[in-house]
């Protein structure tokens, strides 16, 4: 066999073989981090069946990879969403802020509390996978399974 198309063969089995292994839509779309169901997408379901051409062992660990990190489900439509926006203004204190997210939420809210988490993101899909991985309301999720 001619040693330049062994050399590219090999390369190719290899790239594909690392990006099976690795998990095509941890890959692709890395802020998809958290989802726990959805539509699986269905580039990121094709780019991992292609592993199970070259052997099974990549495509299976693809298709593993891939629904543990939520990675194969599309985005969902925000609708059943738990994140709210809301605009500051400058110099806004902390004593001002926390009445406004009492206000907003009807319960208490202090922000020096341990498990307050405050983020600034830069899109409402990486809030959401923030919320998402935070686990908030997985006991609920999980009961109706």
């Amino acid at each position: 066999m001619n040693p330049v198309l062994r050399r590219g063969l090999t390369g190719l089995v290899l790239g594909v073989s690392i990006t099976a292994l690795a998990g095509c839509g941890t890959l692709f779309h890395p802020e998809r981090k958290g989802q726990v169901s959805g539509r699986i997408d269905p580039v990121v379901a094709i780019a991992n069946g292609v592993g199970l051409l070259f052997f099974i062992v990549p495509g299976v660990i693809a298709y593993a990879v891939d629904f543990s990190n939520g990675t194969i489900y599309l985005p969902s439509d925000h609708s059943s969403a738990g994140v709210d926006t809301l605009r500051l203004e400058e110099g806004m204190d902390v004593a001002r802020l926390e009445r406004l997210l009492s206000e907003k939420t009807g319960k208490p809210v202090s922000l020096d509390d341990e498990l307050v988490r405050v983020a600034e993101v830069d899109s409402l899909d990486e809030a959401l996978a923030l919320v998402r991985m935070a686990g908030i309301d997985d006991e609920a999720r999980l009961a109706t399974m």
